[in-house]
């Protein structure tokens, strides 16, 4: 009964699961009362914290406090804590009044909630006053997850700046990508690589004010060096056909052997061969009435969803890193 003593008694709703017979818990919190914009209240901010420390008593009375002493009022919360780990996870969206709780005010005071606990990871982001992430997306010749990411950042599914696109794939000035680029004006850039040189600081410099880099079904692998001279979080994509079907048309491979799942799976990109922590995962059925088109259509459109979600959960805070391979994502 301890872990309860957490929780904040003003919450409205809270769902506790415990996992099997172990101390992994999980709680998530919604409010029954969402803002209603055609009241006074149409003026209060969003904002997401994401929190991670040691596990103690008093972490979430503390967090809620923080928030509610400035006027704030939290709308969701979710909290981990993993099975024989004191290690605390959350992530809360509240909404506040900036006028009330400044933005500078609002860092000072989880500032102090971080050096309170000892926090590894306290960060804030209030989308409708910060900048949006800046990201540079690195393609190849199959253009399906990249063309998907430009109209996602068209139409505002993805709340991004795209800075660039990078290929080592030349497109001419009558294809889709390039035309729709052109049109937005996001600079387009070709660097013709080989096994030998992977242009890696030529793209170096072109990506050096993003905030995180997309791989839309990039074939290169990227150099420990790259990674390190970086320094940011690289997000990729890859079918879930690796590693029974690799090598030439690995599809063809796939509806030969008569399989009936494929997936995708999209990760941070590390050291180790498409061995990043992974952020999102997504699957589907194929049966004997696909043919080899209708087969790769559907693994196409799984890459891309797979990718979209999850820069959407990067950018909205949900992603946090968990041990060494792992991520909890809320």
């Amino acid at each position: 009964m301890g872990i309860l003593r957490r929780l904040c008694s003003s919450w409205n709703l809270i769902r506790v699961v415990r996992f099997g017979n172990n101390n992994s818990y999980n709680y998530s919190y919604s409010s029954f009362d969402p803002p209603n914009p055609s009241s006074s209240n149409s003026f209060l901010t969003h904002g997401i914290h994401v929190f991670q420390c040691p596990d103690t008593v008093g972490i979430v009375a503390k967090l809620s406090d923080c928030i509610a002493s400035r006027g704030g009022n939290i709308l969701s919360a979710d909290v981990f804590v993993p099975q024989n780990k004191l290690v605390f996870y959350s992530r809360n969206v509240f909404v506040f009044d900036p006028v009330m709780w400044p933005r500078m005010q609002m860092e000072e005071d989880f500032l102090k909630l971080s050096k309170a606990f000892n926090a590894m990871r306290s960060v804030i982001r209030v989308p409708a006053l910060d900048p949006k992430y800046k990201i540079a997306i690195i393609a190849s010749k199959q253009d399906h997850c990249l063309i998907d990411l430009l109209h996602g950042w068209q139409d505002g599914r993805l709340s991004v700046d795209i800075t660039c696109v990078i290929s080592n794939h030349y497109r001419g000035p009558e294809s889709e990508v390039i035309r729709f680029l052109e049109m937005h004006g996001v600079p387009y850039h070709y660097l013709r690589t080989t096994a030998k040189n992977k242009s890696e600081e030529e793209i170096l410099k072109l990506v050096q004010n993003t905030d995180f880099l997309v791989l839309a079904r990039y074939t290169r692998i990227l150099s420990s060096t790259f990674l390190r001279s970086y320094g940011k979080d690289i997000i990729n994509i890859h079918h879930g056909l690796l590693p029974s079907f690799s090598g030439i048309n690995p599809s063809k491979q796939a509806v030969d052997a008569g399989v009936k799942l494929i997936g995708a799976t999209s990760h941070f990109v590390t050291e180790g061969f498409d061995a990043g922590p992974i952020i999102e995962q997504m699957v589907e059925r194929v049966s004997h009435r696909d043919n080899l088109q209708s087969f790769v259509q559907k693994s196409q459109n799984l890459e891309k969803q797979c990718l979209s979600s999850a820069i959407r959960s990067y950018c909205e805070l949900r992603v946090l890193p968990y041990e060494k391979k792992k991520t909890v994502v809320f």
